[in-house]
């Protein structure tokens, strides 16, 4: 099996389970209709630990384009193959929500609520205010960067790592992933939002372009910023790419800005 493959493959596995337990709670006459939070984080959780198990020694398991470029950064991996991962990280997003789709396919009927159809394939902010929730992003894939690089660190026994990364995404999700459901991951949220635009979903209203950017751009920032803390504490390494992420970084958040300034439908709650 090639990398890229394996990429698709991770992150279908991952949004099959994770959009799984996603339209479990969410959609209607479901066996878990209305379950709880940890519910969620903790299908999440499981959903990236057999995604990992499935391609880790193949790949490595990166099954997020913001993972794979702070590997990247870190040395972990080449330039050479991000475009490639990330491509196939979406696709696999892609493949994955459609396949949650025709899981629940009676239950989409039964649910009206149009956003908690949404809410199966990508996220949205509990609070919207565009600067806040690119920070609730990038504070999370920080996060997720820097424990998976800290994890990298430590010898684990065989076959646990992927159980260790798992609890890290329960972590974050009970932790930090109320503000903005904690995509931490473009590909999770952009491969299953295109699906739930290009499917014949019952009901299904719009797909919420507007606020796409944040769990697109907020990861991709977060996940840099985390390679560039753990490179600078751990490796005592400063360089130009630790430089330009200070820049995306900065972009993003002032992008935060000019969205709230330039939000016309009134839903843009001040941060006070």
């Amino acid at each position: 099996m090639s990398v890229y493959f394996a990429e698709f493959l991770g992150t279908l596995i991952l949004v099959l389970f994770g959009g799984g337990v996603c339209a479990n709670v969410n959609l209607k006459r479901t066996g878990g209709s209305g379950a709880d939070w940890i519910v969620i984080a903790a299908g999440w959780g499981l959903a990236v630990t057999f995604g990992v198990y499935a391609v880790g020694n193949i790949s490595g398991a990166h099954i997020n384009p913001a993972v794979t470029i702070a590997m990247a950064m870190d040395g972990a991996v080449t330039w050479g193959v991000v475009p490639g991962y990330i491509i196939c990280q979406i696709l696999g997003g892609i493949v994955g929500g459609a396949i949650v789709w025709l899981m629940y396919l009676p239950h989409w009927k039964a649910t009206e609520d149009q956003g908690a159809k949404l809410g199966v394939f990508s996220t949205a902010p509990a609070i919207k205010n565009y600067f806040a929730n690119f920070l609730s992003e990038i504070i999370g894939t920080t996060a997720l960067t820097l424990g998976l690089l800290f994890i990298g660190m430590n010898k684990i026994a065989d076959g646990l790592n992927p159980l260790i990364v798992g609890g890290l995404i329960i972590a974050i999700g009970l932790s930090l992933g109320g503000p903005t459901g904690y995509a931490i991951n473009p590909a999770r949220d952009l491969g299953p939002r295109i699906a739930h635009a290009i499917l014949p979903i019952f009901g299904k209203g719009t797909s919420n372009w507007g606020y796409a950017i944040v769990p697109v751009l907020g990861p991709i920032a977060g996940g840099m910023l985390g390679a560039v803390i753990y490179r600078l504490f751990y490796k005592g390494a400063f360089d130009i790419m630790s430089i330009v992420t200070i820049v995306v970084v900065i972009i993003t958040l002032v992008i935060g800005v000019l969205l709230n300034k330039a939000d016309k439908t009134g839903e843009v709650e001040a941060v006070k």
